[in-house]
């Protein structure tokens, strides 16, 4: 985990006047030990494999604090769930590409979607606070060679 999130975090909570607890530090440690999308079950289920007294209150309390001191975002990946995106103090603009047939998902960034959305946003008499896209698209192994690993891994329940 980068110590950057763990500071900024600490420096967040202080000015809140809240103590640090071990809880909450278990919490951001499971959350950030990867880049990976998780929703709060999945966090969970991390954190209590670092220390089995982690409490689902707290959880979803320092879920809120992360988002409010910019360091967690939800996003949506059209699956009907929350699900958090703890890579965005690295890339605050990346956005997401959505395999319809098997759920996989891609985090990219691109100079043309910023510019793009900084030109729409400017045009409709908006500034952008943050910038994310979302593209929802089938997957072309699937489509030409009639099988995808992530299909399959994702019916095998082997989701990662």
């Amino acid at each position: 985990m980068d110590p950057a999130i763990k500071e900024r975090f600490d420096e967040f909570i202080r000015k809140r006047g809240m103590r640090k607890t071990a809880q909450r530090d278990v919490i951001v440690e499971a959350a950030f030990a990867s880049d990976d999308h998780f929703t709060a079950e999945e966090l969970l289920s991390k954190a209590k494999k670092i220390d089995p007294k982690t409490s689902r209150a707290t959880l979803y309390r320092t879920i809120t604090l992360l988002q409010e001191c910019g360091l967690l975002r939800e996003i949506d990946l059209g699956r009907d769930e929350r699900v958090y995106d703890p890579n965005f103090l690295d890339s605050p603009d990346h956005s997401h590409l959505i395999c319809v047939d098997c759920g996989k998902v891609i985090e990219f960034e691109d100079e043309n979607t910023t510019v793009l959305i900084d030109c729409i946003t400017r045009r409709l008499g908006f500034r952008p606070a943050t910038k994310s896209m979302r593209i929802e698209a089938c997957c072309d192994k699937l489509r030409s060679e009639g099988v995808c690993e992530n299909l399959i891994q994702m019916r095998l329940g082997k989701t990662g």
